[in-house]
């Protein structure tokens, strides 16, 4: 299975890293199977970095494989959603960019996409879907799909024209404002609408 994830789709985030220019098309990127982090089981702080950071995303679950998809099908290859942290290796990623060179590190590592258990998409509207993360009971970010820069149907179809989908293939969607740092003893408890979708700790 993939993991593939949409950067830079919330214009507010995208100010918030000074970045000022909406994008011609989704921005894409791909984890590594290994970075899925299951069951609400703990991330642990890797060693080598000094600044983790939350990224909290809607995901789109894969049910159908598909190539060349158009975005008035799209909604036909997907069957539900769940809710997923991206965990960014900020300051590898600053030092990468500076230096022109790939940063799937800093995105890719071990436990870096901790997902929740997934929900039929008949139960919400996909392009309306509020959703948020709490740290040690405050709310640290929300979010909401109508305010994508690429709807889901519009990021399956440009995705499927480089990749065929498989089902089982988990989609980041972007996350909104609000991204920061992480600390060992961290609680995080994600949301979408009313349903508890992630409950874990950093250690």
């Amino acid at each position: 299975m993939k993991i593939i994830a949409v950067g830079w789709n919330y214009a507010e985030h995208n100010k918030e890293l000074n970045r000022i220019n909406i994008p011609e098309h989704p921005v894409i990127f791909m984890k590594p199977e290994t970075a899925l982090l299951k069951d609400n089981k703990p991330f642990f702080l890797p060693d080598f970095s000094n600044r983790i950071e939350y990224e909290t995303e809607i995901l789109i679950r894969i049910s159908k494989m598909g190539k060349n998809i158009s975005a008035k099908f799209a909604d036909r290859y997907y069957d539900a959603i769940g809710l997923g942290i991206d965990f960014t290796a900020r300051d590898l990623q600053n030092d990468f960019k500076a230096k022109g060179v790939p940063w799937e590190i800093c995105k890719g590592f071990d436990n870096s996409a901790p997902i929740s258990n997934f929900i039929s998409k008949e139960k919400f509207d996909i392009n309306n879907i509020s959703f948020s993360l709490q740290i040690n009971g405050k709310a640290v970010q929300t979010g909401n799909t109508k305010d994508m820069i690429f709807n889901v149907n519009a990021i399956i179809e440009y995705i499927s024209k480089f990749f065929t989908l498989k089902t089982g293939d988990i989609i980041f969607t972007g996350t909104p404002v609000g991204v920061g740092p992480v600390k060992i003893g961290d609680h995080l408890e994600g949301f979408i609408e009313n349903n508890k979708m992630l409950d874990f700790v950093v250690s």
